[in-house]
């Protein structure tokens, strides 16, 4: 796998991208510098990828991850997408403007009722899908992020700091206090880490 005109092309642990036709951008983004990594807190990646592509909804991000592993490509890497809405980041507003947008296919936060757990949606999951995290001294719980989904996104984000002047990556969390994404069933931290040990700072093109 590797980046040609700004799109993802070849395959991946024997899986090819698949692209789907997104129109909703705001122009050019030159030179992006931030990834910023999401949940789609939908049933699955690929509804959760048509939803951004489609007309009416008021988001879009460059990939959707999904659980599998699988890739779905919506913009090239050199145009703003509508996937950090209002936010911050080192002094700088409006962070889709200089980023690249990953959504990762995860349900977010889960509500338990009678020992079982759901998403806002309702669908129902197993307790090794998930991640149990402890905020203000009560238990809150998460849908769990899948090994194979992590290897890709690291793959993927790899090679995004090869053909970009990457020197962030954060949650959306980190640029919107309003929101919680990726949450803490990621290993945030520890990916940031591990990635950047990869890093060798890009010249300006």
């Amino acid at each position: 796998m590797y980046i040609q005109n700004h799109l993802l092309t070849g395959r991946f642990s024997g899986r090819s991208v698949h692209r789907l036709h997104c129109d909703k951008h705001s122009g050019q983004l030159v030179r992006p510098d931030t990834i910023v990594l999401h949940y789609t807190a939908g049933a699955d990646a690929l509804s959760s990828a048509h939803y951004m592509a489609r007309a009416d909804s008021d988001t879009s991000a460059h990939l959707v991850i999904a659980r599998d592993g699988g890739i779905i490509q919506l913009l090239p890497f050199n145009t703003i997408a509508w996937h950090a809405g209002k936010s911050e980041h080192e002094g700088r507003t409006n962070i889709n403007r200089y980023s690249i947008g990953i959504e990762m296919d995860n349900a977010g936060q889960l509500h338990r009722r009678e020992g079982r757990f759901y998403s806002w949606f309702n669908c129902e999951y197993m307790p090794d899908e998930v991640y149990t995290d402890c905020e203000n001294g009560r238990a809150t719980y998460w849908h769990n992020y899948t090994l194979v989904q992590i290897q890709t996104l690291f793959a993927v984000c790899k090679l995004l700091l090869g053909e970009y002047p990457i020197r962030h990556i954060v949650g959306h969390s980190d640029i919107s206090p309003r929101k919680v994404d990726p949450g803490p069933a990621f290993p945030m931290e520890k990916f940031r880490h591990q990635l950047l040990l990869y890093h060798t700072p890009q010249s300006p093109r």
